[in-house]
C-alpha cells in the first residue's frame, strides 16, 4: 500500500475511518455487501474518488484483518441494538400507561378508537 493511501485510512475511536470524514471502512463494506458499485457509493457518500479508492485498496490489502474487525463491529452493533431496543421497550411501556395530558383527552380517545379498529393493542 502506498503511504498516501495509508494516510487516508486512520484509526479513530470509531475504528478504521477515511481521513477527514466520519465514514468508516465498515460503512464502505456494508455498501459493497449490499451490492453497491463504487460509483453508487460515491453518489451516496460524501467521498472523493481518491478516498474511496484508498478505502477499497486498504480493504483488499488487509482483507483478513479488516473482515475480522468488521465481524467484531457487527457483533458490538447488534449487542447495542438489542440493549437499546429492550431499554426503549421498557420506557415506551411506561409511557403507554400514563394518562393523556390535560386537554388531550379527546384526541387520545380518537387514537385509541383507531387502534381498536385496526386491531392494534391500545
Amino acid at each position: 500500500m502506498v503511504s498516501d493511501e495509508q494516510s487516508l485510512i486512520i484509526r479513530t475511536e470509531h475504528g478504521l475511518t477515511i481521513a477527514g470524514t466520519r465514514i468508516t471502512i465498515y460503512d464502505v463494506i456494508d455498501h459493497l455487501a449490499a451490492g453497491w458499485t463504487p460509483k453508487l457509493i460515491l453518489n451516496w457518500l460524501p467521498l472523493t474518488e481518491e478516498q474511496l479508492n484508498a478505502a477499497l485498496s486498504y480493504i483488499d490489502a488487509n482483507r483478513t484483518e479488516v473482515e475480522a474487525e468488521y465481524q467484531t463491529v457487527l457483533q458490538a452493533t447488534q449487542e447495542m441494538r438489542e440493549y437499546w431496543e429492550d431499554k426503549n421497550r421498557e420506557r415506551l411501556a411506561q409511557i403507554a400507561k400514563l394518562p393523556p395530558k390535560a386537554g388531550q383527552e379527546e384526541i387520545y380517545a380518537k387514537l385509541q378508537a383507531w387502534k381498536a379498529k385496526l386491531g392494534l393493542s391500545a
